[in-house]
């Protein structure tokens, strides 16, 4: 029986490996994790061990080849019957099959919301033509199965390559998922509702005009099937495929660009020459931290339109529920109360709320705002001087920017601040990676843009991971202020309430008090007893008010 071998991820960032040396030759046997071959990426060199015992049957992937994760590189023969293919050309990757390929700008990897491709089936019961399989996709390395919510075609319907083809929720996102090729939906294999394993065929294309199955419902949910203890990887794109979508190499401006799928998917997205950015992966390609860097930095009003598609996309909201009406939760909802429960479970919860005063900061934002807006090509929001302000105090008490593992706490090198979304249909907190390097402006677009595609479920699966800090804002609702629950495994969250105008006494260099109407807001922090002690909760919310109501950091 074959077993493919694919390219690992070596991290939640890392979406291609270069191979660097194959340790097994095509005919010799190997045992299961004895190393196979040698890998390179922009993180970690590392030597791959085989998944399963047998023989080397085929080598799809030459040394020095860069490809995505989960590429199939290599084929084991486990019963080690079978002739065994030589090693393709060097320089040339292997032949691909008949396939359509994987989506032009998606990922094959986990953290894309693409689809992959299997080869057509050639049993005759699979009908005349080339066939293309839509399976469901992993959006991350932790996650093992999602939820199909939304069919957005019905069997019998024509659909283009990379338009949207149903719609998934897991426990890290709600995503569209594209069709990986054009062609005609010929079968729907689990209807909406369906939870089933990543890498499960969920729909069958027509790629090539072949008729399609009459249009019918489909058939009632099958049971979830169960992991098999001999999955190691399901059906992949053959490398010639995988290169040809992945890693690309080509000509701009007279300069050899190298670069993934992602990369020129986000370029494209903010008209962005990739000539012009500099690249620091292996042999000079773009990362995606290379192409993200280049949008922060660029000259403004770059990304004011990509933001103002994604709004555009946004999803409509769900139907109201009739009075009286017994609905069954959304996956999204399961995911959020259970999450919930195991936090109260786990922290020892206290919330300590203190009141700002934001006049200073009304006044700039007033005064700045027009400016600011044609400046930058983008809004000023009141949360971007909150992350700055918990930024700062984060910096002062890194306890509160800790995480406890067992009987251990963990300070987190990097201040990793996650913005509480509310979505029509739940709650998501995108992550702002490495905030603590991010001027005022660089934060204030990241929050927009991560909102925006919060809202139209284009949010990948590693934006909303590695949070050491969430900060949200009930008082965007008018409330006062709220005691929110912590986001495991962090130990504290922060809570803004509204801004309101309220009489004051306030007291003047001499010592005299008098009334004054001032811009007040009330700010709380929801923290882990067993990690912050109050005293250490109110010094910290104290710095963050501080900085708050003495101002003066430039908004450029």
């Amino acid at each position: 029986m074959p077993t493919d071998v694919v390219m690992p991820q070596m991290g939640e960032s890392i979406f291609e490996g270069t191979i660097t040396k194959w340790l097994k030759k095509p005919g010799e046997k190997v045992n299961r994790d004895e190393p196979l071959f040698e890998i390179s990426t922009d993180k970690v060199d590392a030597e791959i061990p085989s998944p399963a015992s047998g023989v080397l049957k085929e080598v799809k992937v030459n040394e020095g080849s860069t490809v995505q994760v989960n590429t199939v590189v290599a084929v084991i023969d486990a019963d080690g019957a079978g002739t065994t293919a030589s090693a393709p050309t060097p320089g040339k990757a292997a032949a691909a099959p008949p396939t359509s390929p994987a989506p032009q700008g998606q990922q094959a990897a986990p953290p894309a919301a693409a689809t992959a491709v299997s080869p057509p089936p050639s049993s005759p019961a699979a009908g005349a033509g080339a066939t293309a399989d839509v399976l469901m996709p992993q959006m991350g390395e932790s996650i093992f199965e999602g939820t199909i919510t939304k069919w957005l075609k019905k069997t019998g319907e024509k659909v283009q390559r990379d338009e949207p083809l149903f719609e998934i929720s897991t426990d890290k996102v709600d995503a569209e998922i594209p069709s990986p090729a054009a062609g005609v939906l010929r079968d729907i294999k689990f209807p909406a509702g369906s939870t089933v394993q990543v890498n499960t065929v969920v729909a069958t294309l027509a790629t090539d005009g072949a008729a399609p199955v009459a249009a019918a419902a489909p058939a009632p949910a099958p049971a979830k099937p169960a992991v098999a203890a001999a999955q190691v990887a399901a059906p992949r794109p053959q490398a010639a495929l995988a290169a040809a979508e992945g890693e690309e190499e080509v000509m701009v401006d007279g300069k050899r660009i190298r670069s993934s799928p992602l990369v020129r998917k986000i370029a494209k997205e903010h008209g962005i020459n990739l000539a012009q950015v500099p690249g620091t992966g292996l042999a000079g390609r773009i990362t995606k931290e290379d192409i993200l860097g280049f949008v922060e930095k660029r000259p403004a009003g770059g990304p004011a339109a990509a933001v103002a598609q994604l709004a555009a996309t946004k999803p409509a909201a769900p139907a109201t529920p009739v009075p009286g009406e017994v609905v069954p939760m959304t996956a999204m909802r399961k995911i959020i109360a259970q999450r919930m429960v195991e936090s109260k479970r786990t922290s020892a919860h206290v919330h300590s709320v203190y009141e700002v005063d934001m006049t200073r900061v009304v006044a700039v934002r007033e005064k700045e705002k027009r400016s600011f807006e044609q400046r930058s090509g983008t809004r000023l929001t009141f949360t971007t001087f909150f992350v700055r302000a918990a930024v700062e105090a984060l910096r002062q008490f890194p306890i509160v920017n800790a995480s406890v593992e067992g009987d251990n706490i963990r300070y987190h090198r990097n201040i990793n601040v996650g913005i509480a979304v509310a979505l029509d249909w739940g709650l998501i907190v995108p992550v702002i990676k490495n905030a603590e390097e991010k001027n005022f402006l660089g934060l204030q677009r990241m929050i927009l843009d991560l909102a925006d595609r919060a809202r139209a479920k284009k949010l990948a699966p590693e934006e909303v991971q590695g949070g050491t800090f969430t900060i949200t804002n009930p008082g965007s609702f008018g409330q006062m202020f709220g005691l929110p629950i912590i986001l495991q495994p962090q130990v504290a969250i922060l809570g803004i309430g509204s801004i309101k105008k309220q009489p004051v006494v306030v007291t003047d260099d001499s010592g005299g008090d008098s009334i004054a109407i001032r811009a007040i807001c009330h700010v709380s922090l929801g923290y882990d007893h067993r990690v912050i002690d109050g005293a250490v909760a109110d010094q910290f919310l104290r710095a963050g008010a501080q900085y708050l109501e003495k101002w003066s950091e430039p908004l450029g």
